[in-house]
């Protein structure tokens, strides 16, 4: 069989078997139609060790033509995931092929992370409301409640951008959300969160279900159309302004945020399960990342213990 129409075949598989997002499947495609151009594999026969070698060569000296940076660790072993998969699939299917654990992962440089200190997040935290003597908008009231909701849940930016009114319940501390590969959550509501979020619906006067929508000029041109949701770059953009306008000098974004969260509860005691739990997710080495939280527990015990006489 030709290993295009094979790849096609996996894709839906993916999407209908296993459920996976519109992204995951374009990502996919992306990175296994690059390996049949790339490695000149026709069917699935032709994907040998020496060929998967050779490919690993290109992937690794592939740069960017404005840059010259080449392609980073973390993408290239995206792509032999995806190649990965793809072979496990085969197998599931006895089409005779190389098998999946043959594709080893490069070794990459641990991940750091960036994340809020309290006085920059309380620096954040009030920079939507500061008016400078003119009213508040009601665009500041949204802004400011969905700061708040990022850091009380620790939300990814598209499942925040995706609330609806219904699902958040603030006669409740919690509510479910359905993050990466469909899989419910429980995340929790703080007080501050609760209180900013109806603040902000009190203001509205739209019939939009969306939990949070677009205040812009544009918006109000079309009053007969329903509100639109606010969208993931508008968000990110929002949070930039902010964070500038605090006088932040990191970079920083919404996942910035979810950092902040997960530190937090580190930090305050939380174990690292119940972390993994609440950020959603699938393995505890993608929670481990925040290893930073133990790095200052060990600044505390050698303060304590070391070079102490008797």
């Amino acid at each position: 069989m030709q290993l295009s129409k094979l790849v096609t075949e996996f894709l839906e598989y993916l999407e209908i078997e296993r459920n996976r997002s519109q992204q995951t499947l374009k990502n996919y495609d992306y990175y296994l139609r690059r390996f049949l151009t790339l490695s000149e594999a026709k069917s699935p026969k032709d994907i040998t060790t020496e060929r998967v070698r050779k490919y690993r060569l290109q992937l690794n000296r592939i740069t960017n033509p404005r840059t010259g940076e080449q392609l980073k660790k973390k993408t290239q072993n995206y792509h032999m995931i995806a190649l990965r998969a793809f072979l496990k699939y085969l197998a599931k299917r006895d089409i005779s092929t190389l098998a999946p654990e043959k594709i080893e992962l490069a070794k990459q440089e641990d991940r750091q992370i960036e994340f809020l200190e309290p006085n920059e997040l309380d620096r954040l935290m009030q920079a939507p409301l500061a008016s400078n003597g003119k009213e508040v908008a009601i665009s500041q009231f949204r802004d400011k409640s969905i700061l708040e909701l990022l850091f009380s849940t620790g939300l990814r930016v598209s499942e925040l951008a995706n609330l609806k009114i219904e699902s958040v319940n603030l006669k409740r501390d919690d509510f479910s959300v359905r993050g990466k590969g469909g899989k419910v959550r429980i995340v929790f509501l703080s007080e501050q969160a609760k209180y900013w979020v109806k603040q902000y619906l009190d203001k509205r006067t739209d019939t939009s279900p969306y939990l949070f929508i677009a205040h812009d000029r544009a918006q109000k041109k079309r009053e007969n159309d329903e509100a639109r949701p606010i969208t993931s770059r508008s968000i990110e953009r929002m949070v930039q302004k902010y964070a500038k306008e605090a006088g932040i000098m990191k970079q920083i974004t919404p996942h910035t945020l979810r950092h902040s969260y997960a530190t937090d509860l580190l930090r305050n005691g939380a174990d690292i399960r119940s972390v993994q739990s609440m950020l959603g997710h699938a393995s505890i080495t993608t929670t481990q990342i925040y290893t930073h939280v133990t790095d200052e527990r060990l600044k505390e015990v050698y303060k304590k213990y070391h070079g102490k006489k008797d």
